[in-house]
């Protein structure tokens, strides 16, 4: 069977060519029913010219409301329908006016008076902008459903992508064999206390890791317990080498984010700040509610933007000799997410603060859900952990 070699575009690939195409058809079949009824009631050809400036006259008006509509169909449904109704009601009245107005200017000898030919007229042009009305409402509606439809399936299908590319970097080789190594060791030296706590918090922060949905949100809270039972497992190694600080405001705990989005960040922090200087350094998280902003900051104070691994640092590569041997944790991970979490509604920067070191500030929209449909496994989790 031959194939078209011309595909098929949808009515409504183009909204503003479509909007066009139906006003158009729309008005022109509602001209030509008025003169064949006109004709079929033996008027005049001199009448049609009335149907005509009927028609130029509701298809100008309908051009009016359509900029009218657009900026109603995002209010709240009330706002919506209510200015909706008296819009429409002005609409019908001018163009019922205008209609009866120039049919008394068309049959000066006609007894009816002017009230009379504008209610006759009203109920026509109240059907004809009546329905109208509802066709447009009616079709934005239904490409509104039919966008978040797209939009959904393709935020799934990115973000099953994503957090494969997470899982990627979060559970890289290098922390889990510095783990089981530093396990190994414990187990040597047979301390079997410290090492079984530590293989118990490595067991929960895996199975939270893995248990979580492809682009599931979890609270502020919830991650920062994931975060903690992640640096208990890295406190066994680095001991007082790695010191944290956490400054969440109360405010922002029911916040939601994405799931697992902090842990790298600190990771970053371990790899490039404690792990290389012999004092170690300080990581601090912050969270802060700022107007309808959740801002989160993970700074460290290492060596900053200085020292010869920034570039290292800000690309998640890892160099030996010009050749790349790890991608280590990596930024653009993190941005990757948040674009495809909040589109341009937020906010990614790495800065170097006054003080020195290193920062990550992120800022997305404070939401919250009332009730939680997530598994709150963190909590549990990191009781289970200790």
């Amino acid at each position: 069977m031959a194939v078209l070699p011309i595909q098929p575009i949808p009515f409504f690939a183009n909204k503003n060519q479509a909007f066009w195409r139906l006003q158009l058809a729309g008005w022109g079949g509602a001209m030509l029913l008025r003169a064949m009824s006109a004709l079929a009631n033996a008027q005049p050809l001199s009448f049609l010219v009335l149907v005509l400036i009927a028609t130029i006259t509701g298809f100008s008006i309908s051009l009016l409301l359509a900029v009218i509509y657009r900026q109603l169909i995002a209010r709240r449904p009330l706002v919506t329908w209510g200015v909706t109704v008296l819009v429409l009601s002005f609409a019908v009245g001018l163009n019922a006016f205008i209609d009866a107005w120039v049919i008394a200017l068309y049959r000066t000898e006609s007894e009816a008076s002017f009230t009379q030919l504008f209610i006759g007229v009203f109920y026509l042009d109240f059907t004809l902008l009546g329905a109208w009305s509802a066709l447009y409402y009616a079709i934005n509606f239904f490409l509104q459903v039919e966008e978040q439809n797209d939009r959904l399936m393709r935020l799934e299908t990115q973000a099953t992508s994503a957090q494969l590319a997470m899982l990627r970097y979060q559970l890289n080789p290098h922390f889990l064999f510095n783990t089981l190594n530093s396990i190994s060791t414990l187990v040597l030296l047979k301390q079997t206390e410290p090492a079984n706590a530590m293989l118990s918090r490595l067991s929960s922060f895996l199975r939270y890791t893995l248990i979580n949905e492809p682009g599931g949100r979890v609270t502020v809270a919830q991650e920062v317990e994931t975060l903690k039972l992640y640096l208990d497992i890295e406190l066994m190694r680095f001991e007082e080498r790695l010191r944290t600080t956490f400054r969440i405001e109360p405010a922002t705990e029911d916040g939601l984010l994405p799931s697992l989005l902090l842990q790298p960040l600190v990771e970053n922090a371990i790899k490039y700040a404690v792990s290389p200087q012999e004092s170690g350094a300080e990581i601090t998280i912050t969270t802060q509610l700022v107007g309808q902003k959740l801002h989160i900051t993970v700074s460290d104070t290492g060596p900053g933007l200085q020292s010869s691994s920034a570039n290292n640092r800000l690309s998640g590569v890892t160099y030996d000799g010009g050749e790349p041997v790890s991608t280590g944790v990596g930024l653009a991970n993190i941005r990757d997410r948040l674009a495809q979490a909040y589109g341009e509604n937020h906010r990614f920067e790495t800065i170097e603060p006054p003080e020195g070191g290193f920062a990550v500030v992120i800022e997305i929209p404070f939401e919250k859900r009332e009730v939680l449909d997530l598994p709150t496994e963190a909590p549990r989790l990191a009781a289970a952990a200790g």
